[in-house]
């Protein structure tokens, strides 16, 4: 057996097959920055199977999110109704999204490939993520990862355009009951309020 596959079988049950090692590696992330650089993925398995490779230009970042909604503090200075006293703010992204957005506006210089799972407890979950200096040659002369470097993939992050961008927009689902996400849901509702035949351009103006 490869030795992917073993690392594979491990995290299948991380608590189980790694047992103390799990729980102090989990007490360690917590005590690191929220936004950490580390030297090799955690996962070998899912990062190689994601693009990940060990050259100069490839970054590797573990990405600390907290769990659980945004809930908005409570007004003090003005009087409210009690249902409005409280108001929770409903985002429209997985936290691994989240996770990469935030390490982008971290390492501007860099662009998100893609990123995995590794771990959580009662507050966080945390996630790694592989960045690439699309400046660097050794990544622009890279057959597998030189696409990067062009310029229409610039901030693909924040346009959701990886894995777990286009699966938080539902590009994964395909046929009956998918009409309303492609090409995107704002082009979809663009498309219901000016329909196709109508001057557009009449509409936006009035």
């Amino acid at each position: 057996m490869a030795i992917a596959k073993y690392i594979r079988e491990a995290w299948k049950k991380p608590q189980e097959s790694l047992g103390d090692l799990w729980q102090q590696r989990l007490i360690e992330w917590r005590r690191e920055p929220a936004i950490t650089r580390i030297d090799y993925p955690t996962r070998l398995d899912r990062a190689r199977s994601l693009g990940y490779k060990a050259k100069q230009g490839v970054v590797m970042i573990r990405q600390r999110v907290p769990k659980g909604g945004y809930q908005r503090p409570m007004p003090t200075a003005y009087g409210r109704k009690p249902k409005n006293r409280r108001q929770f703010k409903v985002v429209d992204k997985s936290q691994q999204v989240i996770a990469e957005e935030r390490a982008a506006r971290k390492f501007v210089n860099l662009e998100v490939l893609n990123s995995y799972y590794v771990g959580e407890d009662g507050l966080f979950k945390w996630f790694e993520i592989i960045m690439l200096d699309k400046h660097h040659g050794a990544i622009k002369s890279d057959l597998d990862l030189g696409w990067i470097a062009d310029t229409q993939h610039t901030g693909r992050v924040h346009r959701g355009l990886t894995s777990a961008g286009k699966r938080s927009r539902g590009l994964r689902r395909k046929g009956k009951g998918a009409e309303k996400v492609r090409p995107s849901r704002q082009a979809y509702l663009r498309r219901k309020q000016y329909p196709r035949g109508s001057d557009r351009r009449d509409a936006w103006l009035s």
